[in-house]
Formats: C-alpha cells, structure tokens, sequence
C-alpha cells in the first residue's frame, strides 16, 4: 500500500463526506493504492454514524473510535500504529487542508524526505491565533534546531518507518518532527501548503493550547537531551548544590573555631548549607529514579477503543 491518510476527528459530522469524497477522488486521479483512517476521538455528535457509513461504502476508509475524548494526540498514535502506508500522511478533518497537496508530498517523502511538515504561508484566522503561532513557532525553532515555520499545521507526511519510530502522548502531536529527529530521521522537509478558511464547524481549541504548547515544549526540549540520561542533569545539578552546601558548611566549621567562637545555629548561612545539602541529595536520587524509568518500556496501545471498522488485526 502506498499512502495511509491518518485523520482525527472531534465533532466533525458535517465536513466527513465531502473529505472523504475529495480524498478518493485525489487518489483515483493518481492511482495510488490507500487507506484512510478515521479515528473518532470521543465525538457527541453523529460523527461516527457518518464514519460507519463511509466505511460501509469505501473499503479502503477504516475507522477507530474512542469512548470518550483523549485529545489529539492519543487519536494519531493509535491512527499510526494502525498505518500500513509506505507513506503516511495526517490531515484535520475540518476541510481546512486541501487533499490535493497529498501527490506532491508523496512524491517528497518517497524520494527525499523522513518527513514533510506542511506551512501555511498564508492563514485564514484571527490575528489572536497567528500572532501566538508566530511565537510559539520561533520559540520552538529556538529550543530544537529544526527550522520548520509551522510546527502546528496538520498537514504532514511521513515514512511509514517514522511513525512507527515515535510514541505521541500528550499534546506532542505539534513535535512529531523532534520527537523524530532524536529517533535518527534527520531529513526533515517543509512544503507550503493551502490553507483553506473554515467551513463546517467551530474550532475546538481554545488560547489554553498556547499555554500548554509551551509546556510540552519544555518538555520536549527535556526529553530530547536528557531521557536517556536523566542523571546528566539531575545528577549535575544535584552535585552541584551538594558540593555548594558542603562548602558552606567548611566554611562555618573552619571559621567556628579559627577565628571566633559562635553557635552554628546562629548563622543564617548555616541553614542555607543544610538546603543545599538536601536539595543535592533529592535532586541525586531523582536523577537515579529516572534512569530507572528511562530503562522501562511503556505501552503504546493502552487508550480504550471501543469500535474498528475494516481493521485487520
């Protein structure tokens, strides 16, 4: 199979027919053999009833649904670990990504690219949703090194291989291309792509998404340097304040009896040397605990699936 097309959706009834319809039509024009994948992440509206439908009349549609809503992320992990694609491309279901860009970035993956991350150039939303994307696409570019311009676009295409290589958890669906660069895919490609202005629905994010874009940019940026060796920094730092609070307290020691005599508990530095001491040591068996976890695997299939529809196990 060439192509599987991973598609999360949340509430999306009224745009499923027409995508679906555009996403054949694309593919009957260049001949390329394909799934679709349609994963229902919890909708309460008729969503799935629309997906069984779909599925019923186009074979190559597959669908997987949630019982309840886990977000974006967990609905293209499972979406990945279903792909039997060469290539594997992700959309929103929202009609705002033209499957028409689907040859040309089959055509990158197939012959340059690990992974191409759509860009768009030219947006049809609010100055209140730009103007934090533009933000939080130079902070992220500043932290990883990856000079992509649009880290959120849905639209991305993938070799199989990749997506089989990551685990997305979270909100790290927007760092797919650093989680894939720590896991050795290097050749990471960018294509300027239609945005097309919204035409079904409402937005089913809100500004907190900026809030917690940037957590899990901290947290990438940890996980990309340091989960494998959690005691690099942990251990450091940890070093560190226990070395600062020892000298401290040579300090007081050496001062106690050579220069003038005092009570230790007197001095406020004295306390100081006891916080660092502590914080080192916790900060040391924190850093022993994740090497510990680092070690341990986790599974990657353990969200509740309720329904499969053409799914072969």
């Amino acid at each position: 199979m060439q192509i599987s097309v991973v598609i999360p959706l949340f509430n999306e009834e009224e745009s499923l027919p027409e995508l679906a319809a555009w996403i054949a039509r694309v593919m009957k024009e260049n001949n390329f053999t394909y799934e679709v994948l349609m994963i229902d992440d919890g909708s309460k509206d008729k969503s799935w009833l629309v997906v069984e439908r779909l599925a019923a009349e186009n074979p190559n549609i597959k669908g997987i649904r949630f019982r309840r809503n886990y977000g974006k992320s967990a609905a293209l992990n499972v979406g990945f670990s279903h792909a039997q694609g060469d290539v594997v491309i992700t959309m929103d279901a929202d009609m705002q990504d033209s499957p028409d860009e689907i040859p040309e970035l089959y055509q990158m993956v197939s012959t340059q690219y690990d992974l191409v991350s759509g860009w768009k150039q030219k947006r049809f939303d609010p100055i209140t949703k730009t103007v934090p994307t533009k933000l939080y696409n130079a902070a992220t570019r500043a932290m990883t090194g990856i000079q992509l311009h649009d880290f959120n676009c849905g639209l991305k295409a993938y070799k199989n291989e990749v997506i089989k290589s990551v685990e997305v958890y979270g909100e790290m669906h927007r760092y797919i291309p650093v989680l894939a660069k720590q896991a050795g895919f290097g050749k990471i490609g960018e294509k300027v792509v239609v945005h097309r202005a919204r035409q079904y629905g409402v937005t089913k994010f809100g500004m907190e998404r900026f809030l917690y874009g940037f957590l899990d940019l901290l947290s990438v940026y940890f996980m990309t340097r340091f989960s494998k060796r959690p005691m690099h920094i942990f251990g450091g730092f940890g070093v560190l304040s226990f070395f600062s609070g020892f000298i401290i307290a040579l300090y007081l020691t050496i001062a106690k009896f050579a220069f003038e005599q005092y009570r230790m508990t007197e001095r406020p530095l004295f306390y100081l040397a006891l916080l660092f001491i502590v914080i080192g040591v916790q900060l040391f068996l924190a850093g022993f605990l994740g090497e510990l976890v680092a070690r341990s695997g986790s599974d990657r299939n353990h969200y509740d699936v309720a329904k499969l529809l053409n799914i072969k196990e």
